[in-house]
């Protein structure tokens, strides 16, 4: 028997939850994350404890963060409770920086993330890559296509632009719906992030990125001259060796690193 039981499940919709019941899974998980006893690991929505009860055998404290106060009433039954801080609150609202310097440590994050908050997660965890060594999470499988998209895919858009900008990513493993309870209607793929040292695009201006990334795929249909040239000059494209009647899929990362830049320059001038 290769799925974990247990006696009594409490789902609760608005958090997205889909439990992870697959020993299988959760073994080549805990090999592919490869986590020492020296890490700092922070895990984002235990569930009911599939990922967390390995992890503790491997780690003296583990730091979770878990909205959910009936996910924490199952984990105060086990046996490894002891060695668990934890934070009972929105990780949207949570400070890695202040618990990396707690723990004098970079982090380590890991998780199945709700599929309902995967990506805003991820964008918000952008402004702690300084304190994260790296992230290991769970996400639906066409959000980490869109991730490694490349330019003139379909998948290619904003979120295949900020991913690049900031993090170095690998692909894992796909997960099939069955490995999970209650069983969702997509695939699943784990995939590890890590925060680059030098990020194409300052991550104090990240909002600059996005709106320009924004005016450019609200209609993808749209050459660059009729969605960008209302904000970035003619000339300034020429000057970037960009074709303003290129479509927006058609663009590098960087060259949109480059655009960026430059409607930050023209916002700080006006």
């Amino acid at each position: 028997m290769h799925t974990l039981v247990y006696k009594k499940l409490y789902y609760n919709k608005k958090f997205g939850q889909n439990f992870l019941k697959d020993k299988k899974i959760v073994k080549k998980i805990i090999n592919f994350i490869n986590p020492s006893c020296l890490d700092i690991l922070v895990e984002i929505g235990p569930g009911l404890g599939a990922l967390t009860e390995p992890i503790c055998r491997i780690v003296d404290n583990l730091v979770l963060v878990e909205i959910d106060k009936n996910v924490l009433y199952f984990l105060e039954k086990e046996k490894y409770f002891h060695k668990l801080l934890i934070f009972n609150q929105d990780v949207m609202s949570f400070n890695f920086e202040k618990l990396s310097i707690i723990k004098k440590s970079m982090l380590r994050i890991f998780g199945n993330l709700p599929y309902n908050i995967s990506v805003k997660l991820i964008l918000y965890l952008i402004k702690f890559s300084n304190y994260i060594i790296d992230m290991n999470f769970m996400v639906q499988k066409e959000v980490a296509n869109r991730f490694i998209a490349q330019p003139g895919s379909k998948m290619y858009g904003r979120l295949s632009i900020i991913m690049q900008c900031y993090y170095d990513i690998k692909l894992g493993f796909d997960v099939g719906a069955n490995a999970f309870s209650p069983t969702p209607k997509v695939q699943s793929t784990f995939l590890q992030l890590i925060p680059k040292k030098i990020p194409l695009y300052p991550y104090n201006k990240i909002n600059f990125l996005k709106e320009i990334t924004f005016l450019s795929f609200t209609n993808r249909r749209k050459i660059l001259k009729n969605s960008l040239l209302h904000i970035v000059n003619k000339k300034i494209f020429l000057n970037l060796g960009i074709d303003i009647y290129l479509r927006p899929e058609d663009l590098s990362v960087i060259q949109y690193c480059h655009i960026a830049h430059i409607f930050y320059l023209y916002k700080n001038k006006c």
